[in-house]
Protein backbone atom coordinates (compact mmCIF):
# COMPACT_ATOMS: atom_id res chain seq x y z
CA UNK A 1 0.00 0.00 0.00
CA UNK A 2 1.45 3.54 -1.01
CA UNK A 3 1.97 5.81 1.74
CA UNK A 4 1.34 9.57 2.23
CA UNK A 5 4.88 11.75 1.58
CA UNK A 6 3.20 14.08 4.40
CA UNK A 7 0.41 12.11 5.85
CA UNK A 8 0.03 15.03 8.75
CA UNK A 9 -0.52 17.55 6.65
CA UNK A 10 -3.62 16.22 4.80
CA UNK A 11 -5.22 15.01 8.55
CA UNK A 12 -4.45 18.39 9.75
CA UNK A 13 -6.66 19.82 6.35
CA UNK A 14 -9.36 17.18 6.67
CA UNK A 15 -9.89 18.05 10.17
CA UNK A 16 -9.85 21.82 8.87
CA UNK A 17 -12.39 21.04 6.44
CA UNK A 18 -14.99 19.81 8.62
CA UNK A 19 -16.44 22.63 9.93
CA UNK A 20 -16.77 23.54 6.21
CA UNK A 21 -18.38 20.11 5.29
CA UNK A 22 -21.12 20.58 8.27
CA UNK A 23 -21.89 24.06 7.03
CA UNK A 24 -22.39 23.72 3.82
CA UNK A 25 -24.40 20.15 3.88
CA UNK A 26 -28.00 21.29 1.99
CA UNK A 27 -27.17 24.66 0.93
CA UNK A 28 -27.72 25.77 -2.28
CA UNK A 29 -24.32 26.74 -4.54
CA UNK A 30 -24.66 28.43 -8.36
CA UNK A 31 -21.99 27.79 -10.25
CA UNK A 32 -21.06 29.99 -13.29
CA UNK A 33 -18.44 29.25 -15.54
CA UNK A 34 -17.12 30.17 -19.32
CA UNK A 35 -16.62 27.73 -22.50
CA UNK A 36 -12.91 28.41 -22.16
CA UNK A 37 -12.90 26.34 -19.51
CA UNK A 38 -15.07 23.32 -20.80
CA UNK A 39 -12.80 23.89 -24.10
CA UNK A 40 -9.32 22.91 -22.23
CA UNK A 41 -10.63 19.18 -21.86
CA UNK A 42 -8.42 17.40 -19.06
CA UNK A 43 -8.71 20.74 -16.51
CA UNK A 44 -12.52 20.15 -16.85
CA UNK A 45 -13.06 16.55 -16.51
CA UNK A 46 -10.65 17.68 -13.40
CA UNK A 47 -13.19 20.22 -12.34
CA UNK A 48 -16.43 17.71 -12.76
CA UNK A 49 -14.52 15.52 -10.46
CA UNK A 50 -14.74 18.53 -7.87
CA UNK A 51 -18.31 19.27 -8.42
CA UNK A 52 -18.73 15.51 -7.96
CA UNK A 53 -17.25 15.72 -4.57
CA UNK A 54 -19.36 18.66 -3.66
CA UNK A 55 -22.44 16.60 -4.67
CA UNK A 56 -21.38 13.79 -2.28
CA UNK A 57 -21.13 16.17 0.70
CA UNK A 58 -24.79 16.89 0.28
CA UNK A 59 -24.21 20.25 -1.42
CA UNK A 60 -27.66 21.00 -3.86
CA UNK A 61 -25.40 22.20 -7.07
CA UNK A 62 -26.82 24.35 -10.19
CA UNK A 63 -24.37 24.73 -13.51
CA UNK A 64 -24.49 27.49 -15.26
CA UNK A 65 -22.46 27.40 -18.63
CA UNK A 66 -21.47 29.76 -21.32
CA UNK A 67 -19.74 28.47 -25.01
CA UNK A 68 -18.24 31.24 -26.01
CA UNK A 69 -15.25 30.19 -27.69
CA UNK A 70 -17.55 26.80 -29.16
CA UNK A 71 -19.42 29.38 -30.75
CA UNK A 72 -16.58 31.23 -32.00
CA UNK A 73 -15.44 27.38 -33.46
CA UNK A 74 -19.10 27.34 -35.02
CA UNK A 75 -18.69 30.64 -36.86
CA UNK A 76 -14.96 30.23 -38.27
CA UNK A 77 -15.88 26.46 -39.73
CA UNK A 78 -19.00 28.66 -41.58
CA UNK A 79 -16.67 31.32 -42.59
CA UNK A 80 -18.79 34.05 -40.66
CA UNK A 81 -16.97 36.59 -38.48
CA UNK A 82 -18.20 37.05 -34.77
CA UNK A 83 -19.27 41.14 -33.70
CA UNK A 84 -19.24 42.40 -29.97
CA UNK A 85 -20.03 45.68 -28.62
CA UNK A 86 -19.51 46.50 -24.76
CA UNK A 87 -18.36 43.12 -24.15
CA UNK A 88 -21.46 40.99 -25.73
CA UNK A 89 -21.88 39.44 -28.87
CA UNK A 90 -24.22 40.85 -31.72
CA UNK A 91 -26.25 37.67 -32.21
CA UNK A 92 -27.78 37.91 -35.63
CA UNK A 93 -30.30 34.92 -37.15
CA UNK A 94 -26.53 32.98 -38.61
CA UNK A 95 -24.81 33.62 -35.23
CA UNK A 96 -28.05 32.25 -33.31
CA UNK A 97 -27.80 28.84 -35.15
CA UNK A 98 -24.36 28.49 -34.11
CA UNK A 99 -25.27 29.49 -30.33
CA UNK A 100 -28.27 26.65 -30.55
CA UNK A 101 -25.14 24.30 -31.90
CA UNK A 102 -22.88 25.19 -29.66
CA UNK A 103 -24.91 25.16 -26.31
CA UNK A 104 -26.63 21.97 -27.32
CA UNK A 105 -23.32 20.13 -27.77
CA UNK A 106 -21.98 21.62 -24.94
CA UNK A 107 -24.74 20.37 -22.55
CA UNK A 108 -24.74 17.22 -23.72
CA UNK A 109 -20.02 16.72 -22.91
CA UNK A 110 -21.34 18.24 -19.12
CA UNK A 111 -24.02 15.56 -19.14
CA UNK A 112 -21.25 13.13 -20.41
CA UNK A 113 -19.20 13.63 -17.90
CA UNK A 114 -21.21 14.03 -14.70
CA UNK A 115 -22.66 10.69 -15.73
CA UNK A 116 -19.39 8.91 -15.39
CA UNK A 117 -18.97 6.06 -12.98
CA UNK A 118 -15.65 4.39 -13.52
CA UNK A 119 -13.94 2.22 -10.95
CA UNK A 120 -10.71 3.35 -9.25
CA UNK A 121 -11.84 7.19 -10.63
CA UNK A 122 -12.84 10.02 -8.67
CA UNK A 123 -16.25 9.17 -9.98
CA UNK A 124 -16.77 5.85 -8.79
CA UNK A 125 -20.17 5.09 -7.34
CA UNK A 126 -21.25 9.04 -8.48
CA UNK A 127 -24.34 8.24 -9.74
CA UNK A 128 -25.18 11.97 -10.25
CA UNK A 129 -28.43 13.10 -11.93
CA UNK A 130 -28.55 16.12 -14.33
CA UNK A 131 -31.72 18.02 -14.15
CA UNK A 132 -32.06 20.88 -17.65
CA UNK A 133 -35.06 23.09 -18.59
CA UNK A 134 -36.22 25.93 -20.02
CA UNK A 135 -36.03 27.46 -16.63
CA UNK A 136 -34.89 31.22 -18.32
CA UNK A 137 -36.99 33.87 -19.21
CA UNK A 138 -35.17 36.10 -21.35
CA UNK A 139 -36.28 39.44 -23.49
CA UNK A 140 -34.03 41.60 -26.29
CA UNK A 141 -31.65 43.91 -25.07
CA UNK A 142 -32.42 45.43 -28.47
CA UNK A 143 -30.71 48.82 -29.36
CA UNK A 144 -28.04 50.09 -27.47
CA UNK A 145 -26.40 53.57 -28.27
CA UNK A 146 -27.36 52.68 -31.40
CA UNK A 147 -26.40 49.25 -31.66
CA UNK A 148 -28.84 46.57 -32.41
CA UNK A 149 -28.34 43.68 -30.32
CA UNK A 150 -30.74 41.41 -32.23
CA UNK A 151 -31.18 37.62 -30.47
CA UNK A 152 -28.71 38.40 -27.25
CA UNK A 153 -31.12 39.18 -24.60
CA UNK A 154 -31.41 39.93 -20.81
CA UNK A 155 -32.77 37.33 -17.83
CA UNK A 156 -36.43 38.31 -17.44
CA UNK A 157 -37.39 35.77 -14.90
CA UNK A 158 -36.19 32.79 -13.35
CA UNK A 159 -38.20 29.75 -12.54
CA UNK A 160 -36.35 29.02 -9.27
CA UNK A 161 -39.58 27.06 -7.70
CA UNK A 162 -38.73 24.77 -10.72
CA UNK A 163 -34.85 24.53 -9.95
CA UNK A 164 -35.99 23.48 -6.24
CA UNK A 165 -38.18 20.71 -7.46
CA UNK A 166 -35.13 19.18 -8.89
CA UNK A 167 -32.56 20.12 -6.03
CA UNK A 168 -34.83 18.58 -3.50
CA UNK A 169 -34.50 15.29 -5.82
CA UNK A 170 -31.69 15.17 -5.38
CA UNK A 171 -30.44 16.22 -8.93
CA UNK A 172 -27.75 18.81 -10.20
CA UNK A 173 -29.45 21.62 -12.21
CA UNK A 174 -27.75 22.19 -15.41
CA UNK A 175 -28.68 25.41 -16.77
CA UNK A 176 -27.59 26.78 -20.18
CA UNK A 177 -26.59 30.44 -21.53
CA UNK A 178 -30.11 30.39 -23.61
CA UNK A 179 -33.66 31.99 -22.40
CA UNK A 180 -36.93 31.82 -24.10
CA UNK A 181 -39.54 34.20 -25.10
CA UNK A 182 -43.15 33.59 -24.52
CA UNK A 183 -43.36 34.36 -28.70
CA UNK A 184 -41.39 30.96 -28.62
CA UNK A 185 -37.84 33.01 -29.71
CA UNK A 186 -34.76 31.83 -28.39
CA UNK A 187 -32.00 34.72 -27.04
CA UNK A 188 -28.04 34.12 -26.35
CA UNK A 189 -27.47 35.46 -22.52
CA UNK A 190 -24.40 36.03 -20.98
CA UNK A 191 -23.80 33.33 -19.02
CA UNK A 192 -22.27 35.76 -15.91
CA UNK A 193 -25.75 37.42 -16.10
CA UNK A 194 -27.73 33.87 -15.96
CA UNK A 195 -25.56 32.51 -13.17
CA UNK A 196 -26.61 35.80 -10.77
CA UNK A 197 -29.92 35.76 -11.65
CA UNK A 198 -30.05 31.90 -10.86
CA UNK A 199 -28.25 32.71 -7.24
CA UNK A 200 -31.31 35.46 -6.92
CA UNK A 201 -34.20 33.36 -7.13
CA UNK A 202 -32.55 30.74 -5.31
CA UNK A 203 -31.64 33.03 -2.62
CA UNK A 204 -28.51 30.53 -2.54
CA UNK A 205 -25.85 30.62 -0.26
CA UNK A 206 -22.82 30.88 -2.61
CA UNK A 207 -22.53 31.96 -6.51
CA UNK A 208 -18.76 31.01 -7.55
CA UNK A 209 -17.59 33.05 -10.86
CA UNK A 210 -14.61 31.20 -12.45
CA UNK A 211 -12.33 33.81 -14.73
CA UNK A 212 -9.03 34.85 -16.92
CA UNK A 213 -8.16 37.11 -14.35
CA UNK A 214 -8.42 37.56 -10.48
CA UNK A 215 -8.32 41.06 -9.68
CA UNK A 216 -5.48 42.11 -8.05
CA UNK A 217 -3.81 44.68 -5.34
CA UNK A 218 -0.88 47.12 -5.86
CA UNK A 219 1.68 44.70 -5.40
CA UNK A 220 0.46 42.55 -7.35
CA UNK A 221 -1.26 40.52 -4.71
CA UNK A 222 -4.99 38.57 -5.07
CA UNK A 223 -7.37 40.62 -3.42
CA UNK A 224 -8.84 37.71 -1.46
CA UNK A 225 -11.79 39.82 -0.16
CA UNK A 226 -14.11 43.10 -1.22
CA UNK A 227 -16.81 44.60 -0.01
CA UNK A 228 -19.56 45.00 -2.68
CA UNK A 229 -18.85 48.73 -2.25
CA UNK A 230 -14.87 48.32 -3.08
CA UNK A 231 -15.48 45.61 -5.54
CA UNK A 232 -17.66 48.27 -7.56
CA UNK A 233 -14.67 50.59 -7.17
CA UNK A 234 -12.39 47.71 -8.52
CA UNK A 235 -14.48 46.90 -11.42
CA UNK A 236 -13.80 50.72 -12.67
CA UNK A 237 -9.97 50.38 -12.60
CA UNK A 238 -7.99 50.07 -15.78
CA UNK A 239 -6.61 46.77 -16.25
CA UNK A 240 -9.35 44.46 -15.75
CA UNK A 241 -10.57 42.28 -18.70
CA UNK A 242 -13.91 42.71 -19.46
CA UNK A 243 -14.69 39.01 -18.44
CA UNK A 244 -13.57 40.04 -15.07
CA UNK A 245 -15.14 43.56 -14.37
CA UNK A 246 -18.37 41.56 -15.74
CA UNK A 247 -18.21 38.41 -13.13
CA UNK A 248 -17.30 41.35 -10.25
CA UNK A 249 -20.38 43.54 -11.28
CA UNK A 250 -22.68 40.43 -11.55
CA UNK A 251 -21.23 39.30 -8.36
CA UNK A 252 -22.14 42.54 -6.53
CA UNK A 253 -25.90 42.17 -7.92
CA UNK A 254 -26.03 39.31 -6.11
CA UNK A 255 -24.87 39.72 -2.96
CA UNK A 256 -27.03 43.02 -2.52
CA UNK A 257 -29.71 40.95 -3.59
CA UNK A 258 -29.62 38.37 -0.59
CA UNK A 259 -26.90 35.93 -1.77
CA UNK A 260 -24.51 35.12 0.82
CA UNK A 261 -21.36 34.87 -1.06
CA UNK A 262 -19.54 35.50 -4.13
CA UNK A 263 -16.39 33.94 -5.19
CA UNK A 264 -13.77 35.09 -8.36
CA UNK A 265 -12.08 31.49 -8.27
CA UNK A 266 -9.47 30.78 -11.12
CA UNK A 267 -10.23 28.84 -14.39
CA UNK A 268 -6.74 27.68 -14.57
CA UNK A 269 -5.87 27.12 -10.83
CA UNK A 270 -5.81 23.15 -10.12
CA UNK A 271 -8.56 22.33 -7.57
CA UNK A 272 -9.21 25.84 -7.00
CA UNK A 273 -13.25 24.71 -5.98
CA UNK A 274 -12.02 22.76 -2.98
CA UNK A 275 -9.15 25.29 -1.88
CA UNK A 276 -11.32 28.45 -2.44
CA UNK A 277 -14.50 26.38 -0.38
CA UNK A 278 -12.33 24.26 2.30
CA UNK A 279 -9.87 26.60 3.51
CA UNK A 280 -9.87 29.77 5.30
CA UNK A 281 -7.64 31.72 3.42
CA UNK A 282 -8.87 30.35 0.02
CA UNK A 283 -7.25 31.41 -3.59
CA UNK A 284 -9.52 33.36 -4.75
CA UNK A 285 -11.68 36.70 -4.24
CA UNK A 286 -14.70 36.48 -2.30
CA UNK A 287 -17.19 39.12 -2.57
CA UNK A 288 -20.06 40.40 0.42
CA UNK A 289 -22.23 42.49 0.83
CA UNK A 290 -20.99 43.69 4.23
CA UNK A 291 -17.45 43.15 5.93
CA UNK A 292 -16.44 39.65 7.03
CA UNK A 293 -14.22 41.32 9.37
CA UNK A 294 -15.54 42.42 12.70
CA UNK A 295 -13.78 43.80 16.06
CA UNK A 296 -16.28 43.57 19.07
CA UNK A 297 -16.18 42.19 22.66
CA UNK A 298 -16.36 38.55 23.34
CA UNK A 299 -19.52 36.27 24.18
CA UNK A 300 -19.78 33.45 25.76
CA UNK A 301 -19.80 31.01 22.79
CA UNK A 302 -16.79 32.47 21.67
CA UNK A 303 -14.96 30.45 24.11
CA UNK A 304 -14.42 27.58 22.15
CA UNK A 305 -12.93 29.93 19.60
CA UNK A 306 -10.52 31.22 21.91
CA UNK A 307 -9.24 28.26 23.19
CA UNK A 308 -8.66 26.78 19.66
CA UNK A 309 -6.67 30.19 19.48
CA UNK A 310 -4.46 30.29 22.39
CA UNK A 311 -4.01 26.66 23.14
CA UNK A 312 -1.04 26.60 20.87
CA UNK A 313 0.92 29.62 22.67
CA UNK A 314 -0.09 28.10 25.64
CA UNK A 315 1.53 24.69 24.80
CA UNK A 316 4.57 26.82 23.83
CA UNK A 317 4.86 28.87 26.99
CA UNK A 318 4.07 32.07 25.20
CA UNK A 319 0.81 32.54 27.33
CA UNK A 320 -0.09 31.67 30.35
CA UNK A 321 -2.38 28.52 30.61
CA UNK A 322 -6.55 29.33 30.82
CA UNK A 323 -9.00 26.62 31.02
CA UNK A 324 -12.48 26.82 30.20
CA UNK A 325 -14.22 27.56 33.00
CA UNK A 326 -12.01 30.34 33.68
CA UNK A 327 -12.34 31.68 30.52
CA UNK A 328 -16.03 30.94 30.70
CA UNK A 329 -15.84 33.84 34.09
CA UNK A 330 -13.76 35.84 32.57
CA UNK A 331 -15.24 36.61 29.14
CA UNK A 332 -16.45 39.94 29.81
CA UNK A 333 -12.70 41.22 29.95
CA UNK A 334 -12.12 40.09 26.47
CA UNK A 335 -12.04 41.59 22.96
CA UNK A 336 -12.14 39.54 19.62
CA UNK A 337 -11.67 39.52 15.59
CA UNK A 338 -13.94 37.39 13.58
CA UNK A 339 -13.08 36.86 10.65
CA UNK A 340 -16.27 35.13 8.85
CA UNK A 341 -17.49 33.34 11.87
CA UNK A 342 -14.12 32.06 12.53
CA UNK A 343 -12.15 33.58 15.93
CA UNK A 344 -8.52 34.61 14.31
CA UNK A 345 -7.64 37.24 17.45
CA UNK A 346 -8.20 37.95 21.44
CA UNK A 347 -7.04 40.10 24.07
CA UNK A 348 -7.91 40.76 27.29
CA UNK A 349 -8.11 43.82 29.70
CA UNK A 350 -8.38 42.89 33.47
CA UNK A 351 -8.63 46.42 35.80
CA UNK A 352 -6.81 47.08 38.46
CA UNK A 353 -9.34 50.08 39.61
CA UNK A 354 -7.55 50.53 43.13
CA UNK A 355 -4.05 51.70 41.58
CA UNK A 356 -5.89 53.09 38.26
CA UNK A 357 -4.18 50.66 36.41
CA UNK A 358 -5.48 47.45 33.70
CA UNK A 359 -3.72 44.83 32.78
CA UNK A 360 -3.23 43.86 28.33
CA UNK A 361 -3.12 39.97 28.63
CA UNK A 362 -3.79 37.15 26.68
CA UNK A 363 -3.20 38.69 23.07
CA UNK A 364 -3.43 36.66 20.60
CA UNK A 365 -3.61 36.41 16.86
CA UNK A 366 -3.83 33.58 14.44
CA UNK A 367 -0.71 33.19 12.26
CA UNK A 368 -1.93 33.69 8.74
CA UNK A 369 -3.20 37.30 10.06
CA UNK A 370 -0.11 38.42 12.20
CA UNK A 371 0.28 40.33 9.45
CA UNK A 372 -2.55 41.95 9.05
CA UNK A 373 -2.38 44.59 12.02
CA UNK A 374 -4.83 42.61 14.17
CA UNK A 375 -2.45 42.89 17.67
CA UNK A 376 -2.33 46.39 17.05
CA UNK A 377 -6.48 46.29 16.42
CA UNK A 378 -6.79 44.49 19.29
CA UNK A 379 -4.63 46.86 21.76
CA UNK A 380 -6.31 49.90 20.87
CA UNK A 381 -9.82 48.66 21.38
CA UNK A 382 -8.08 47.44 25.24
CA UNK A 383 -6.69 51.19 25.16
CA UNK A 384 -10.24 52.32 24.25
CA UNK A 385 -11.92 50.70 26.57
CA UNK A 386 -9.18 51.26 29.86
CA UNK A 387 -10.35 55.11 28.87
CA UNK A 388 -13.89 54.70 28.98
CA UNK A 389 -13.06 53.40 32.70
CA UNK A 390 -11.16 56.45 33.55
CA UNK A 391 -8.14 54.07 33.64
CA UNK A 392 -4.27 56.03 33.05
CA UNK A 393 -1.88 52.87 33.42
CA UNK A 394 -1.78 49.88 30.96
CA UNK A 395 1.06 47.15 31.28
CA UNK A 396 1.50 43.79 30.13
CA UNK A 397 3.80 40.99 31.01
CA UNK A 398 5.00 39.17 28.02
CA UNK A 399 8.20 36.60 27.53
CA UNK A 400 8.66 37.00 24.10
CA UNK A 401 7.06 39.81 22.22
CA UNK A 402 9.05 42.61 23.75
CA UNK A 403 10.19 44.58 20.96
CA UNK A 404 6.47 44.64 19.53
CA UNK A 405 5.10 46.54 22.83
CA UNK A 406 8.41 49.22 22.69
CA UNK A 407 7.14 50.00 19.38
CA UNK A 408 3.60 50.25 20.18
CA UNK A 409 4.43 52.89 23.16
CA UNK A 410 5.31 50.67 25.78
CA UNK A 411 8.65 51.22 28.15
CA UNK A 412 10.39 48.32 30.54
CA UNK A 413 9.38 48.73 33.94
CA UNK A 414 10.05 46.48 37.08
CA UNK A 415 7.78 44.46 38.87
CA UNK A 416 7.48 46.95 41.77
CA UNK A 417 5.60 49.11 38.86
CA UNK A 418 2.89 46.69 39.16
CA UNK A 419 -0.44 46.73 41.32
CA UNK A 420 0.35 45.45 44.80
CA UNK A 421 -2.22 42.95 44.03
CA UNK A 422 -0.85 41.60 40.74
CA UNK A 423 2.97 41.47 42.13
CA UNK A 424 1.29 38.86 44.63
CA UNK A 425 0.63 37.14 41.50
CA UNK A 426 3.48 37.11 39.42
CA UNK A 427 5.24 33.90 38.70
CA UNK A 428 8.74 34.30 39.31
CA UNK A 429 9.39 30.93 37.01
CA UNK A 430 8.48 32.36 33.98
CA UNK A 431 10.40 35.78 34.58
CA UNK A 432 8.32 37.40 32.41
CA UNK A 433 9.37 41.46 31.78
CA UNK A 434 6.99 44.25 32.59
CA UNK A 435 5.99 46.94 29.96
CA UNK A 436 3.84 49.98 31.06
CA UNK A 437 2.14 52.27 28.79
CA UNK A 438 0.53 55.91 30.65
CA UNK A 439 -3.06 56.86 28.68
Amino acid sequence: MATLPHPELFVRWFRQAAPYVHAFRGRNFVIGFGGELAAERGRFARFVHDLNLLAALGIRLVLVHGARPQIEAELRAKRQRSRYAKGLRITDANSLTAVKHAAGVLRVEIEALLSQGLPNSPMAGAQIRVASGNYIAAQPIGVVDGVDYQFTGAVRKVDGAAMARRLDAGEVVLVPHIGYSPTGEVFNLGWEDVAESVARALKADKLLLYVEQLPTGRRGEIVSELTARDAEALARRAGLSVQTRRAIEHAVGAVRSGVGRAHLVSRRAEGATLLELFTHSGVGTMITADPVERLRPARIEDVGGILALIEPLEADGTLVKRGRERLEREIGNFEVIEHDGVIVGCAALYPFAEDNGAELACLAVAPDYRDAGYGERLLHACEARAREKKIRRLFALTTRAQHWFIELGFRAAGIEALPARRQRLYNWKRGSKVFLKRL
